[in-house]
């Protein structure tokens, strides 16, 4: 195997879904979700930390990986705007 062989790493096209937009992102299956994260904000023009992501109901952090996720081409995360605060005060009486 020559070493331009061993650079080629099959790649996966993620599909993230803000609220039925969806945007591609083209990673390897050992790239850091962080970078899809980046991109996804950037593509959809908002501010880094604006979205929470999930696979399959369960939360990516940023530093997990499509492989770590078993994850396979075409596959999609969803991104949900962050919560902020959330504190619920009720009155008893």
């Amino acid at each position: 195997m020559t070493a331009e062989e061993e650079d080629v790493k099959p790649k996966l096209n993620i599909i993230v879904d803000f609220e039925g937009q969806t945007c591609t992102i083209k990673v390897k299956p050992m790239t850091a979700f962080r970078k899809v994260f980046e991109a996804t904000e950037k593509r959809f023009g908002k501010e880094p930390g604006t979205f929470k992501f999930t696979y399959e109901g369960h939360r990516v952090r940023p530093e997990m990986t499509p492989a770590d996720l078993n994850m396979g081409d075409g596959d999609t995360i969803d991104a949900h705007l962050e919560q902020q605060g959330g504190r619920i005060c009720s009155r008893i009486g």
